[in-house]
């Protein structure tokens, strides 16, 4: 039997998509979630992935610029692709030497425009509804070593409502996450043709 490709996942937060990433790989049983790493103790994917089972680990901040012993731990359980989950710093250049064009983020907007450092969460969707957008979405993509760039893989667009507030766009950015970055991910680790957008 073949074996099966290795993701982990890097998150700092809550973890709704490394949830839904891990759940959609155990049904479908194409690729398997390793191992989540995070790097804010509070984190609450922590306790998301001990419910699913997966092995989560926290580090410091610091020890991931300063060593490359997150680079060992993942070449020691076979990790073939990266999955960042609102995974907040920056990829250091080791693991981006590593894992070439095998590392993959998601961003809750349509880049390039909404990108950079210092744009994440609600801070791109109250930005978005402050200069009066009439949609955004989501964009999937490798990532290089600039914030927000890299190649574009997939994204896919919401209307936005004159009365929406930046917790409405969220909702709908939400959606379209748990909609399509698992199936996104698991294509491009087959190679094969990108899920369709469906129309909002």
């Amino acid at each position: 039997m073949n074996r099966k490709p290795q993701i982990a996942i890097f998150a700092s937060g809550n973890g709704t998509n490394a949830q839904q990433i891990a759940e959609y790989f155990a049904e479908h049983q194409t690729a398997e979630v390793n191992i989540i790493l995070y790097n804010r103790k509070e984190a609450y994917v922590a306790t998301r992935a001990k419910n699913l089972g997966i092995e989560a680990l926290y580090f410091k901040s610091k020890e991931f610029y300063e060593n490359d012993a997150i680079l060992q731990l993942l070449k020691s359980r076979g990790v073939d692709y990266i999955v960042l989950a609102g995974f907040l710093l920056k990829v250091p250049d080791y693991l981006l030497e590593a894992y070439p064009e095998r590392i993959i983020n998601i961003h809750p907007a349509l880049l390039p425009n909404y990108g950079g450092k210092g744009m994440f969460g609600m801070h791109v969707h109250e930005a978005v509804i402050a200069n009066h957008e009439k949609q955004s979405g989501i964009t999937i993509h490798i990532i290089d070593n600039r914030y927000d760039c890299g190649t574009t893989l997939f994204q896919a667009h919401c209307t936005i409502a004159p009365e929406d507030s930046a917790d409405d766009l969220a909702a709908k950015i939400h959606l379209l996450e748990k909609a399509y970055y698992p199936p996104v991910i698991e294509a491009f680790i087959l190679g094969t043709p990108m899920p369709k957008e469906q129309n909002n």
